[in-house]
């Protein structure tokens, strides 16, 4: 299995390891993982030279010494399995380090703001969240999947849901189109491959090595397992859609490679006890639209500024109000170098929610999965991996609260409307009888 951070470099960097450590709240003992890469090089090479001499033992047809170095052999390779198993535990605890313009902080409370776009909404009438308006237009139910399902569960029903499709439609339409791709790009003032999109609808469930090689399985309470098959249920597409190229080897000229997956998401919300109980902010279960993309390393900073102008595409065609978020060190997962959020403005609550991420790996996740990329000189290295939301259930939370009308309704957003059979407006769904 490989791991982000090559060995040699935490030996020579261990000042650089060991602040990117701290700054993402990690605890971890850089001394104990040299010592066991040590120890295994150790018995490595004690393989290696008794093998040598088994080679020898056996060409001059020595059989008594043949079998004392057979024993010895057996002794080192259990000492050496244990030894590598330590390394390899304690190396995937070892985080990414991040980007130079990632702020350091311990959490939320201290990301930074990089801009800002859009006239937020006036209302004749004080605005309500979107779950009174869902509840009464009869198109949220979470009253009935308590019942069913239990907390953080909902039906979306009636001419919401025929937005959400359409919302997938505009999205798919967008980044399967190489001319609009290239506009977003230039309009970014990025100059970049505007290679399409390949759609996907991904496997809900991964296996809990593949998940680890992703490093997404952490936090383990925050995932569904399923016991009788011992699969999880995926928080993301990206946990797939990143998978599929697990000890791949790209030739240079096949990169970038785009993925755009549609999926549902499970997310325990363990650690979120009390919090956006009401709506579909913090489901147990939501649709997703993620962007997983390959690429060449130097490339990869590039990628991940042309996903976040997507999302920012896609955001100002629904004219919502957003602004773009830097994550510091302590609001950023393991994998990330660089984490990305859009917050959106919402104006029942009255204030920016994060509808959107975009996490720059580098080669993290690429050498835990053993995906590479050949180059022109035959060199062959660990591929760039990017992922970012298109759209989730929160994007409509967006919609819903800044399109309300006094009278209920919702206005559906122009660019959506080509896909939305002739409505309008989201309209109370009628009372069954």
């Amino acid at each position: 299995m490989g791991i982000m951070l090559d060995i040699k470099f935490i030996k020579e960097n261990k000042d650089i390891v060991e602040n990117a450590c701290k700054n993402k709240n990690k605890v971890i003992d850089l001394e104990s993982l040299i010592s066991a890469y040590d120890t295994r090089t150790t018995l490595k090479r004690e393989i290696d030279e008794i093998n040598t001499k088994r080679n020898v033992a056996q060409k001059d047809r020595n059989i008594e010494e043949g079998q004392k170095l057979k024993g010895l052999l057996e002794e080192v390779e259990t000492k050496y399995k244990e030894a590598d198993k330590q390394f390899l535990t304690a190396m995937l605890q070892v985080p990414n380090i991040p980007s130079a313009d990632t702020p350091i902080g311990k959490d939320d409370s201290e990301n930074k703001v990089v801009r800002q776009w859009g006239v937020k909404p006036t209302f004749s009438f004080k605005p309500r969240e979107h779950y009174e308006i869902g509840a009464d237009l009869g198109v949220i139910d979470t009253e009935t999947a308590t019942e069913v399902s239990g907390p953080r569960f909902s039906y979306l029903k009636g001419d919401l849901v025929l937005m959400h499709f359409a919302l997938i439609n505009f999205i798919l339409e967008t980044l399967t189109n190489k001319a609009t791709l290239e506009q977003i790009a230039k309009e970014a003032g990025l100059t970049i491959n505007p290679k399409p999109f390949i759609p996907v609808i991904p496997p809900l469930m991964i296996k809990p090595n593949v998940m680890n090689k992703m490093a997404r399985l952490e936090p383990r309470e925050e995932r569904y397992h399923i016991d009788s098959d011992d699969l999880y249920l995926i928080g993301s597409a990206e946990h797939t859609l990143g998978a599929m190229h697990m000890d791949e080897v790209f030739d240079e000229k096949e990169l970038p490679i785009r993925y755009v997956g549609y999926s549902s998401s499970f997310r325990r919300e363990a650690g979120s006890y009390g919090r956006d109980m009401k709506g579909i902010i913090r489901l147990h279960q939501f649709e997703k639209v993620e962007m997983e993309t390959f690429c060449l390393p130097e490339t990869s900073m590039q990628e991940q500024d042309f996903l976040v102008a997507i999302q920012e595409h896609i955001t100002k065609s629904l004219n919502l109000p957003y602004q773009v978020i830097i994550c510091c060190t302590g609001d950023m997962g393991d994998p990330d170098y660089r984490h990305l959020d859009i917050e959106t403005w919402m104006p029942g609550q009255d204030k920016y929610r994060e509808t959107h991420s975009a996490d720059n790996m580098t080669g993290y996740q690429a050498r835990r999965l053993g995906t590479r990329v050949r180059r022109t000189d035959q060199k062959i290295e660990p591929v760039h991996m990017n992922d970012a939301t298109a759209s989730a259930g929160r994007t409509l939370v967006a919609i819903i609260e800044n399109y309300q009308e006094e009278d209920g309704r919702v206005r559906i957003p122009e660019v959506l409307k080509k896909y939305m059979l002739g409505k309008t407006h989201i309209e109370k769904l009628p009372t069954l009888v």
